[in-house]
């Protein structure tokens, strides 16, 4: 591979310098991104065609010059996968018209192994964009964690609270923890295929990690994400993002990953404390820096930065927003690829 820096890191090495991608760097901060989608019916005809679906992934590389592509494609396949269709609405996100209400619903799903191969046109997405990289950078796969999943497959849609999620886990414990196993076993066969297909290192989000006390976490949500983590990495490096986590640092330290994925409200010094200095991070600037002068993005990437020291990936805290300055992106990116330690 030319450009191996986010693996080196990944695997615990010293670099001259912090890897650097972003969450969300193949979407609509790209003028060539949006002329993609709107010849497209919707975002899934995107997501479900691996030509596309390729394009619009080495499209940050190319343009960004970013140390890692991540394969266009969403979370929400997964459940879709299982049997539970969503769809993308513009301007209010995805909704599920069915969702899971009773321990039958959970029943009715369709099992691991079966749900995986309706998802070939993932596979096919990777294994193309692996080829037309050629080598330039990783390609870097990625899931739900089970959690978040089963929070979308539970509400129907995004919630601040997610509260009939909740719910479920308070008043029928037994039938989540079997919703979020069966989430989990198809999510690992999922990830299998895609580490086959030629991902190089994977990402699990639990975008909605932050809605959980430390107790309900460590009961609900990682032991699952463990699970997958553990499954993983024999094979590939992994790292675990859980959004406002800041409890749970260290167990998910612990937790079978590589890599921890930092938000921005986490001070990085606290956070270094709480894991270990080697222990490797990724993150971990507010997005809404990059909606500052350049000459002011550049000073707080460089804090962040020097903060962090080596065993880092540079990164946002959490996906670039749609409206960022192009300009500022780059300057972002530029910055990270002329720092040295």
């Amino acid at each position: 591979m030319k450009n191996d820096l986010l693996l080196r890191v990944a695997r615990g090495e010293r670099t001259e310098r912090p890897p650097v991608w972003l969450m969300r760097q193949a979407g609509r901060i790209l003028p060539q991104y949006r002329e993609i989608r709107s010849r497209l019916s919707g975002f899934k005809e995107l997501v479900e065609t691996p030509e596309l679906a390729c394009e619009v992934t080495i499209q940050p590389v190319d343009e960004l010059d970013v140390d890692a592509a991540i394969i266009f494609s969403d979370i929400l396949v997964v459940p879709e996968a299982m049997g539970l269709t969503y769809e993308m609405i513009e301007a209010r996100g995805p909704v599920f018209p069915k969702v899971i209400e009773c321990l039958a619903d959970i029943e009715n799903l369709i099992p691991a192994a079966d749900a995986a191969e309706n998802l070939h046109y993932v596979y096919d997405a990777v294994a193309l964009t692996k080829k037309e990289l050629n080598g330039r950078v990783p390609l870097l796969g990625f899931a739900g964690a089970p959690f978040t999943i089963m929070a979308y497959m539970v509400e129907g849609k995004g919630s601040k609270t997610f509260s009939k999620a909740k719910q479920m886990l308070y008043r029928e414990p037994e039938m989540a923890h079997k919703l979020l196993n069966a989430i989990t076993e198809t999510t690992i066969a999922y990830l299998l295929k895609k580490v086959a297909a030629g991902a190089d290192l994977i990402q699990i989000f639990d975008s909605w990690a932050g809605v959980l006390s430390a107790d309900d976490f460590q009961t609900f949500s990682l032991p699952y994400i463990q699970r997958i983590a553990a499954a993983l990495q024999p094979l590939v490096p992994v790292t675990i993002f859980a959004k406002d986590a800041f409890h749970s640092l260290p167990e998910i330290a612990a937790a079978n990953c590589n890599v921890v994925g930092l938000g921005w409200t986490i001070p990085v010094a606290w956070g270094r404390a709480q894991m270990g200095e080697k222990q490797v991070v990724q993150g971990n600037l507010d997005p809404c820096v990059l909606y500052s002068e350049l000459p002011k993005v550049k000073e707080l990437t460089n804090n962040m930065l020097k903060a962090f020291g080596p065993h880092h990936i540079a990164n946002l805290g959490h996906g670039v927003y749609p409206d960022t300055p192009l300009d500022a992106v780059k300057c972002f990116v530029d910055t990270v690829k002329e720092f040295r330690y």
